[in-house]
């Protein structure tokens, strides 16, 4: 006969479920540790791992390179520079093409001016980073700075108006309240007192 608190249980003591847990979870472990060392090395669906990837070689870090590629724009429409693009969208399959396309220049002998040149004459203006600062371009980067002069200067001289507008109604409205008599005052005086606050 058993008492209503050992119902539901399990048949031992602790001691023995405790024991079967951790027989059970070593065993879990040491099962997933051999699957492991079975997979290791080996993809399971290659076209999931993407593109892979070309050796690195001492160009690719030059910081020569790096430099010619942060002023070109890359053409996949993200807006980012070459350099940028092809270190962090490893998806973006334009990148590593116009890469190769600057280090097939720079190993041409090209200096940057002229790999800079190469892609414009290629790509057109589009492809640089900011556009030369020569003719209609001097618009780009004179007229937000000159915009911005005309309005602080026109907020000056709005705010001066209204401060000498405030100046000329305040001596107007005082010289009204001294033309007062004093029973107008008087009555003013007890119509205030009657609103609430």
């Amino acid at each position: 006969m058993t008492d209503g608190r050992t119902v539901g249980r399990l048949d031992g003591t602790r001691r023995e479920f405790l024991i079967a847990l951790g027989v059970t979870f070593l065993s879990f472990r040491q099962t997933v540790q051999q699957s492991d060392r079975q997979t290791v090395g080996r993809v399971y669906d290659p076209q999931r791992a993407g593109r892979p990837k070309e050796p690195i070689t001492a160009l690719d870090t030059d910081a020569g390179i790096q430099a010619i590629e942060k002023k070109l724009r890359c053409s996949c429409g993200c807006g980012l520079d070459i350099y940028t693009c092809r270190t962090t969208d490893f998806q973006c399959t334009y990148s590593p093409a116009l890469h190769k396309d600057v280090l097939r220049l720079a190993g041409q002998g090209k200096t940057a001016q002229q790999i800079l040149e190469e892609f414009v004459k290629q790509y057109g203006q589009v492809a640089l980073m900011s556009p030369p600062r020569e003719g209609f371009n001097l618009a780009g980067y004179f007229l937000p700075g000159f915009a911005i002069l005309v309005a602080a200067v026109f907020l000056v001289l709005t705010l001066r108006r209204w401060t000498r507008d405030a100046k000329a109604a305040a001596p107007a409205n005082t010289a009204t309240l001294s033309n007062a008599t004093p029973d107008e005052l008087e009555r003013l005086r007890r119509e205030l007192d009657r609103l609430p606050g």
